[in-house]
């Protein structure tokens, strides 16, 4: 991961927010406030508008000020959540370029301020169901001595899979938490552009 490919995961992102953000918000209006779709395209279209003329000379100061752009552009829990996670894993990538194992211990810093905010845990209906697995795959495949692109590929499907797994649970956190039984059988539109970046993560690393 250097700085040119972390610019170019913010725009792929962006792009697939763009694409899904129709899908994002009917996801949202059976479960939420119907304004996930919006609020995130809202904050990486003006993430990459704040990139577009920054300076940065680390992946880490890229996905800052990502972090922090999405924290002041986008409303209710979105911001501060994924805000704070990509500003997590910035901080965590004070270096030129980062190797696998490096931007894996960087994802954790991100899980781990999304876990710090949200208090939610695996199994609750919320992004860390697609993030958490994503995560844990891809430190195995850093583990294993995979290549950058082995490992994001198999976090995407990792955060896929993850994603489908919150449709038959009960929220119990969130917004979602508030409907009580009726959550289930909802896909968690959170988990679902958790998967979104995952998946973006890989196609521009396999691209490259």
């Amino acid at each position: 991961m250097d700085t040119d490919l972390a610019r170019t995961w913010v725009q792929a992102i962006a792009a697939a927010v763009e694409k899904h953000k129709d899908h994002l918000t009917q996801l949202d209006s059976a479960i939420g406030d119907a304004d996930h779709g919006v609020n995130m395209h809202r904050g990486f279209s003006a993430a990459t508008t704040a990139l577009a003329d920054y300076e940065a000379d680390t992946p880490g100061s890229v996905l800052a000020k990502t972090g922090n752009t999405l924290i002041s552009s986008v409303g209710g829990a979105s911001g501060p959540l994924y805000g704070g996670a990509f500003r997590a894993i910035g901080k965590a990538l004070d270096t030129p370029t980062a190797d696998t194992r490096q931007f894996a211990a960087a994802l954790a810093a991100g899980l781990a301020s999304v876990q710090k905010l949200g208090a939610a845990a695996p199994g609750d209906k919320t992004m860390i169901d697609a993030y958490a697995p994503a995560l844990a795959t891809f430190q195995q495949q850093a583990d294993a001595g995979a290549d950058f692109a082995a490992a994001a590929l198999a976090a995407a499907d990792a955060a896929e899979k993850g994603m489908r797994t919150t449709t038959p649970m009960q929220a119990r956190k969130g917004r979602a938490s508030y409907l009580g039984a009726r959550s289930i059988g909802h896909q968690d539109p959170g988990a679902t552009s958790t998967a979104l970046i995952f998946r973006a993560l890989a196609e521009t690393v396999v691209a490259r």
